[in-house]
C-alpha cells in the first residue's frame, strides 16, 4: 500500500469506510466500514474491482474473522430517489460507521468527501488502493452487494442482474424495454425514469 504522505499508522482504531452500487440503475447502495487489527494482519487487501471474485469471497470471509469490527449498511431505491445517489451513498456510510461495535478514534473514507460522523475523518481519494482499512471495506460492501443481485437475479431471472449487477449495460437496457422497471429500480435515474414517463 502507497502512503502518499498520510500516516495511516498513527490511530489504532482507524475505520476504513467504502461504498459499491453508485452506478447502478436498480438495488441499494452498499457501504461497509472496517476496523483492522494491527495484532492478525490480513495479506492481499486490494481495491475489491481489481479482485477475482473468488479472491474476494476468501477475504470476505477472512477480513469477517480477523477484524476488531466490521459492519455492512445500505440505502435503499426509495431512499436514492428521494436524497439523490450522493446523499444516499454518504447516509449508508455513516450507517456503516456507526453500527461499528468498536468506535473508531480515526476515520478514512474513500473518494472525495466524509459524510457526517462523530470521529474525526478523512476523505482519501482512491483510498481503496491506498488505505489497507479502505480496501477490505471495499471488499466487504461489493460482496454483499454482488450477493443482493444474484437474489434478485432469482427473483426476476429475466433481467440479469447476476450478470450486470445492475449496471446500465445493453443487456440491462434491453430488458427494462422489455418488461418494464422493476420495485426495486431507482426511479430517479434517466434511464428508468424515462421508461417510466413514456
Amino acid at each position: 500500500m502507497e502512503s502518499l504522505g498520510f500516516d495511516f499508522s498513527v490511530q489504532k482504531l482507524t475505520a476504513g469506510v467504502d461504498e459499491v452500487g453508485r452506478g447502478p440503475l436498480v438495488g441499494n447502495v452498499v457501504a461497509a466500514a472496517v476496523i483492522l487489527d494491527p495484532e492478525n494482519p490480513i495479506a492481499g487487501l486490494a481495491d475489491s474491482k481489481k479482485l477475482s471474485e473468488k479472491k474476494r469471497d476468501a477475504l470476505y470471509d477472512e477480513i469477517l474473522e480477523k477484524a476488531l469490527a466490521w459492519s455492512v449498511a445500505s440505502a435503499s431505491p426509495a431512499e436514492i430517489d428521494e436524497l439523490n445517489i450522493l446523499h444516499a451513498t454518504m447516509l449508508a456510510m455513516q450507517r456503516a460507521v456507526l453500527d461499528l461495535s468498536v468506535k473508531p478514534e480515526y476515520v478514512y473514507v474513500d473518494g472525495n468527501r466524509c459524510p457526517d460522523l462523530p470521529y474525526p475523518s478523512e476523505p482519501v481519494v482512491k483510498g481503496d488502493s491506498k488505505v489497507k482499512e479502505i480496501s477490505a471495506a471495499s471488499i466487504l460492501a461489493k460482496v454483499v452487494r454482488d450477493r443482493e443481485m444474484k437474489v434478485l437475479d432469482a427473483q426476476y431471472p429475466a433481467y440479469g442482474f447476476a450478470k450486470h449487477k445492475g449496471y446500465p449495460t445493453q443487456e440491462h437496457f434491453k430488458a427494462l424495454k422489455l418488461h418494464g422497471p422493476l420495485a426495486e429500480h431507482r426511479r430517479s435515474f434517466r434511464p428508468v425514469r424515462e421508461l417510466i414517463e413514456e
